[in-house]
This record gives structure tokens, C-alpha cells and sequence, in this order.
């Protein structure tokens, strides 16, 4: 039996149909095609070319759209979508004038006031938008918020924000710069600039990121360069950038710092008590120019200390030859890190005893700031290996007491560190570091699941057992 397709009356009746409009259509129009509806036709006709009118209708806003993204919405936590506006005078097109064609202008400006412009928007969570104008007359999207930061006569964009400023290297990155990616080839897939903040460790690794990003303007530690076309960002600074500091006639005491040895004896006889030792290089005899930091105090450093300065301390330590020492940071907090460290500098100058106690007093840190003294030499970068603990049997498991809230220690970083090696890295938006956080406990749960264990035994805090198939 022949298979028939099925008609659907409603659209193409049989030939034969003697309803009241296809008799008449046929009595009017006896060569039309035979079996149609020719009421349905006609009314299909007229609904075909309503529906090409609305489709004409809307060709021009749908061609006018102006960003097309290159990637899917992700958690605002991470990289945001960035489409922008173009260039454009101060409050939009109705606004001031554009400037004329010409030399580039660059407002004078610090990079305290950068900075500070780009906190307002912050604190102010200005909302996202490519069309919309800020009360300050700036457009709110990245590019419009750089122009803002730089304080920049008119709404620029990312192909034109680099004419503003001159190319720098990732060292030479400083708060108030920017990173910038300009994709030529399409300029909406990817395009955006963010204001660098600062590094949020010495690794280099992540720093703060300043950006207007959906939902609105933001301050947050981002992976450098970016999220995503990492090694497409490029990194400019402002050429209006003035120091925006005063010199003037410094303190005989600190005239007189460059000379002495931590108790104020002269450096090139005396040692850090005043006593006589080694003599301390030429170099930091003739050091009369001010220091870039003034001596906070010994109060700020030994242990309890939690503050700025022992993070400026560790920095320059890790300049001067000091970087084995610390598996992570520098940090705030004091450590007995911190202490072999500056011992190792005192050491390296030639001093002994109470002179390389391991706290720096005004000496040990007129020669770090200034860059002057000896670095600590090669030989001693060799370290010797930590004693390994072996709790509860296991290799290098420490115990459980290092892993519990407050904790801050070598063991909760290599924990860390191993977690994303194994795969479980999503759990940490930066780090790892030394103090232990729920980072960790989400991470070390998720691979208590893996083996299989629920419950107690899936509890987020590393065992013996968990240790030993962590690093086995």
C-alpha cells in the first residue's frame, strides 16, 4: 500500500474543496493552480509580506548592534564581558564639543590622584553601560574609566588610550598604569583595559585590578595580565604623570643616617652595637642622600609584629639575595623566616653576635632601602633542607594542628601548592598562601571525595592518611 502524505486542511485543502471561497476564486480566476485554499493563500501572502516589512523594519538596529562577544558570560569573580563604546567628547554626543584635530593633550596629574579617581567610581559602583555618561561626564565602561583616571579631556577607547601614554614593561609596572589589549582585527572580541593597583605579592603573579565591568565598577586581585589574552595586554603610562612630591632640605639626623651603624656609631669602624668589626663598604660611607624610607622603629619588627613594614622589609630582602628564604610572601606577619633572613644580610655585611641578631635596627635598614652594603653572597643561598616532620608515621605530615582556622605556616602553602598540582586548584582564587582558609578545607574536601570517603572522613582537614595519598 502507497504511502500518502497527509494533508493539513487548514493550509492545503484537497482540489475538490467547495467551501464558499474557493468556489468563487475559481469562478474568478479559472487558470489559478488547482488544489490551493486560495483564501488561506491570499492570506498567507499578505502575512508573509507583513512579516518581510517587520523584518525590514529591524535590519538596521539588528546591523547597529555593536558587540559581538568572543566568549560566554562568566561569574563576575572572574573575567567580566567588556564590550565598549567609541570615541566621544565629555557627557556623550551631545555634549562639549570634540576637541580638533591636533598635538595629543595630557593633564597633568599623580598617581595618587589616579588612583583616587578610580576609587570613587568604586565606592560609588557606577553601573556598567556603553551609552550612558557618568555625572562626571565620562563614559561608564573600561575605556571611559581610564579616560576618567587620567582625567583625559574627552571619552577615549581602547585604539586610542595608548597616544595618551608610553610603553612600559611589566617591571617597571607602578599604581596608575594601565594594561591594555586592542584587538584591531575586531575591536569588540576581547578588547578591554584595566588600571594596575599594585602587586598583591612579590611573585608577580596577581596584582589589583581597577576596571568598570558588569555589573559596575570594581577593584579586585586579577591573574596578570588578565583573565583571558593574557599575552595580548600592553602596558602604558600616563605621559601627564608628574611626581607630584616636593623636595626640600632633609633632617640633619637623617643627613647623618647614611653613616652610621645601627646604634648611630660611624659604619665604617663600628658594628651594629657600636662595637669594633668589620667595616662596612665605602659605598655606605658616602651615603648623605635621604633615605626613601625613614627607619619605622624597632618596635615594628620580632615576633608579634603584624604590619606594612615588615612586607617593605622582606621585599628588599628578596632583592638583596634573600628570595630562598621565603617559600611565600613576603608577608606582614613576622616570621622566623623573616629573622634568617635579615640575619643572613647582617651576616653578609660582616657583622656577628648580637650585631646579626636577625632584627633589623636602623643600620640594616639604611643599607636596604638605600641599596647600598653587600649582597648576601651566592654561596649562602643553598640553604639546608628543613627537618622533615613525620606525624603519625607519615613522611612530612606536620599534624594536624597546623591545619586549623588561624593557622599560618610553610605547611599550609605546600598543601596548597600540591592541591593544584593534583587538580584541585579551582578552589583558589589567589594563592596558595601560609594561612589557612576555607580555600583549603573546600580544596582538601574535594579530594577526600575523589577517594571515595563521605562524612566525617570527608571532612576537609588533611589526616595522615589524606597527606599520604596527596603527595604520594
Amino acid at each position: 500500500m502507497e504511502a500518502r502524505t497527509p494533508v493539513f486542511e487548514e493550509i492545503d485543502p484537497g482540489g475538490d474543496c467547495d467551501c464558499p471561497g474557493c468556489v468563487h476564486w475559481r469562478r474568478v480566476l479559472p487558470h489559478s493552480t488547482p488544489g490551493r485554499h486560495h483564501a488561506a493563500h491570499r492570506a498567507l501572502i499578505l502575512a508573509a509580506a507583513a512579516s518581510t516589512t517587520l523584518v525590514i523594519g529591524h535590519t538596521a538596529p539588528a546591523l547597529a548592534a555593536p558587540h559581538t562577544l568572543d566568549r560566554p558570560a562568566v561569574p563576575a569573580a572572574d573575567e567580566p564581558n567588556t564590550p565598549q563604546g567609541g570615541k566621544a567628547p565629555l557627557h556623550g554626543p551631545g555634549g562639549k564639543p570634540a576637541q580638533p584635530a591636533g598635538p595629543v593633550k595630557t593633564p597633568p596629574t599623580t598617581r595618587a590622584e589616579i588612583i583616587k579617581r578610580a576609587k570613587k567610581w568604586v565606592t560609588a559602583k557606577v553601573p556598567y553601560s556603553m551609552s550612558k555618561y557618568w555625572s562626571d561626564g565620562y563614559r561608564q565602561d573600561c575605556s571611559g574609566f581610564v579616560s576618567m583616571a587620567w582625567s583625559l579631556t574627552g571619552n577615549e577607547w581602547t585604539g586610542s588610550l595608548g597616544q595618551y601614554g608610553v610603553r612600559i614593561s611589566e617591571e617597571e609596572l607602578q599604581p596608575g598604569d594601565i594594561l591594555l589589549f586592542h584587538n584591531p582585527a575586531d575591536p569588540q572580541k576581547g578588547s578591554h583595559v584595566v588600571i594596575f593597583g599594585g602587586w598583591t605579592d612579590y611573585t608577580h603573579t596577581y596584582y589589583i585590578a581597577y576596571e568598570s565591568a558588569p555589573p559596575h565598577a570594581r577593584r579586585q586581585s586579577t591573574p596578570y595580565a588578565y583573565w583571558n589574552h593574557s599575552d595580548r595586554y600592553v602596558a602604558y603610562r600616563y605621559k601627564g604623570l608628574t611626581s607630584g612630591t616636593s623636595t626640600g632640605k632633609k633632617p640633619d639626623t637623617e643627613q647623618q643616617a647614611g653613616t652610621k651603624s645601627e646604634t648611630g656609631q660611624q659604619a665604617g669602624t663600628k658594628t651594629e652595637t657600636g662595637q669594633q668589626g668589620a667595616a662596612e663598604p665605602d659605598t655606605a660611607k658616602s651615603a648623605s642622600q635621604k633615605s626613601p624610607a625613614p627607619y619605622p622603629g624597632r618596635a615594628h619588627f620580632g615576633p608579634g609584629a603584624n604590619n606594612k613594614h615588615v612586607t617593605r622589609l622582606g621585599r628588599l630582602l628578596v632583592e638583596r639575595g634573600a628570595g630562598h628564604h621565603y617559600t611565600t610572601g613576603p608577608g606582614p606577619r613576622w616570621s622566623d623566616t623573616d629573622r634568617r633572613a635579615t640575619q643572613a644580610f647582617q651576616l653578609a655585611q660582616g657583622w656577628r653576635g648580637q650585631d646579626a641578631d636577625g632584627l633589623p635596627g636602623p643600620g640594616t635598614w639604611k643599607l636596604l632601602v638605600t641599596g647600598k652594603g653587600k649582597d648576601i653572597p651566592a654561596a649562602a643561598t643553598a640553604a639546608p633542607p628543613p627537618e622533615q616532620p613525620a606525624s603519625h608515621g607519615v613522611p612530612g605530615y606536620p599534624g594536624r594542628a597546623l591545619f586549623r582556622p588561624g593557622a599560618d605556616n610553610q605547611y599550609v602553602t605546600q598543601l596548597g601548592k600540591q592541591l593544584v598540582k593534583k587538580g584541585f586548584g579551582k578552589h583558589y582564587k589567589t594563592g596558595p598562601g601560609p594561612r589557612w582558609g576555607q580555600s583549603d578545607r573546600r580544596a582538601v574536601e574535594a579530594f577526600q571525595r575523589t577517594q571515595g570517603w563521605r562524612g566525617g572522613a570527608a571532612d576537609g582537614c588533611p589526616g595522615p592518611e589524606t597527606w599520604r595519598r596527596l603527595f604520594a
